[in-house]
């Protein structure tokens, strides 16, 4: 729950951008190999596939949009809900079914559930061919290799270098704008309810030459927006490689010349200043005030921050080993507003966590009143086999408790959502245009900095550009306007 899900896009079937990758054209021909990649989780997971993707497009794989004629079948899953790791297998029984009618094709399964379960996927669901966890992609040729002469393949070393780095990932399912460039791998943050340290292993940064040099090719590509992606993008720390908890035996250079979150924001905003900067999970123990500052001193770095908080209540906070205190949180968003008064502020919050009282309820419910969030990601309690929390606490709020604290939960967020919303009535705004309303094909639909979803008529303007849009309208989530013009403060 520490990443954000954004529920529109699961298992959504992943194609190569042609118009933006021509260099990968050659592996597009009509006798190559088909390749069918479906990713479910967190924006980390649909990074990982386009990494996925552009390895075996030196393979000679096509992508497809058609299950039955792919000769290679991929699912990218998540393990952080358990309804999560129910829809996958659900979707590996479809699969099975076109097994029948096409023997040949081959089926894999990747990322966290994968690196959960390991080779008992290989007992449980016996169509799939082959087991990949997130820290083995590069090893995909070799269990291609493997699974076409007919063994099954399985790959979960967890790595403590691995970044992929060096891996130039295809867009899937572009829309040629936004476009999400991983920084780090892996986690440090025991959270007591978290997976993500059993299936993604350590934390570690990735050179931040390659993510400058990344993040040049896709402005040479024509994309606008970059999100930086991570478990925890604030505890980024480049020094010449290696784990993050390992920094303390560096030598005096290695410190001297270290590169923090904050200076790696610096560097690709000075670098790119007219490319709109993103990043996102932030954690709240780990973001410091410079990385306020620096996102307040450059234009181009959107005013936004993904700041999941998962309880209210001091004491579920130490159940959770979230590391910091309903204070210290407070002061951490104080410190943001008085340092960039517009930034918009999201959250992940979890209700019914083993022992919540309804004081404990209640006491998230007034953190939210303090905060007044513009978005949530909010969550009843799912109990996950192997973290410390399914090990040692018993799941013990009843389901319609949980469902009851869950549903308050919501409700409060669509009224602060509507608050914060309405608070741009009025308000000229820059949107960078990233496609048509999923509602009208008459209107465009972009983003202002807040992150805040913004529809206006289409009129003359085009996908990639940034556009004045006078805010006239609104509901909990998305705002409606007129646009007035190219915006004056266009990053062209």
């Amino acid at each position: 729950m520490e990443k954000t899900i954004d529920e529109k896009k699961q298992g959504e079937q992943l194609v190569m951008d042609i118009q933006h990758y021509p260099e990968q054209g050659v592996q597009h021909r009509k006798d190559g190999k088909k390749l069918y990649i479906e990713s479910y989780g967190c924006q980390m997971n649909f990074s990982d596939s386009e990494i996925v993707a552009s390895i075996l497009a030196g393979e000679g794989f096509n992508t497809t949009q058609q299950l039955e004629e792919a000769d290679l079948v991929l699912i990218n899953t998540c393990s952080i809900r358990e309804k999560a790791e129910q829809t996958v297998r659900k979707r590996l029984e479809k699969f099975n079914a076109v097994k029948r009618i096409n023997p040949a094709m081959k089926v894999g399964v990747l990322g966290c559930m994968a690196e959960r379960l390991k080779s008992k996927f290989l007992e449980e669901e016996k169509i799939v061919d082959m087991v990949v966890g997130p820290d083995a992609y590069k090893d995909l040729p070799n269990l291609v290799q493997e699974i076409d002469e007919g063994r099954n393949a399985v790959n979960v070393i967890l790595s403590k270098e691995e970044t992929y780095g060096d891996v130039s990932p295809v867009r899937l399912n572009s829309n040629g704008v936004t476009a999400f460039v991983s920084i780090t791998r892996g986690c440090d943050n025991m959270c007591t309810f978290c997976v993500v340290p059993f299936t993604r292993g350590r934390e570690r940064s990735r050179d931040p030459q390659s993510i400058l040099e990344e993040v040049g090719q896709l402005w040479e590509k024509g994309y606008r927006e970059i999100t930086l992606l991570g478990q925890n993008v604030d505890s980024y720390l480049w020094y010449g490689g290696g784990l993050k908890k390992d920094f303390e035996n560096a030598s005096g250079i290695q410190k001297a010349t270290a590169v923090s979150f904050a200076g790696l924001l610096s560097m690709t905003a000075e670098a790119y200043p007219k490319m709109r900067i993103r990043f996102s999970t932030s954690n709240p123990q780990d973001m410091t005030l410079d990385v306020i500052r620096t996102m307040a001193e450059y234009p181009n770095i959107c005013k936004y921050i993904h700041l999941p908080v998962q309880s209210g209540s001091d004491r579920i906070l130490r159940a959770m080993n979230r590391l910091h205190t309903r204070e210290e949180y407070f002061r951490l968003i104080d410190n943001i507003r008085e340092i960039i008064p517009d930034c918009a502020i999201s959250h992940d919050m979890i209700a019914g966590f083993p022992t919540e009282t309804e004081a404990d309820h209640q006491d998230t419910l007034s953190l939210m009143e303090y905060v007044k969030y513009d978005f949530g990601f909010m969550f009843a309690y799912s109990e996950r086999p192997g973290t410390l929390a399914a090990r040692k606490m018993e799941d013990d709020v009843p389901e319609e408790v949980k469902k009851r604290r869950l549903t308050e939960i919501i409700n409060l967020q669509q009224q602060h959502g509507l608050f914060r919303t309405q608070q741009h009535l009025g308000k000229t705004e820059e949107v960078l245009i990233e496609g048509p309303s999923r509602k009208s094909d008459a209107h465009w639909m972009g983003r202002n900095t807040q992150n805040t979803v913004v529809v206006f008529p289409k009129e003359h303007y085009n996908i990639g550009d940034f556009v004045n849009v006078k805010i006239t309208d609104c509901t909990a989530a998305t705002l409606i306007g007129e646009a007035t013009g190219l915006s004056d403060k266009s990053l062209f």
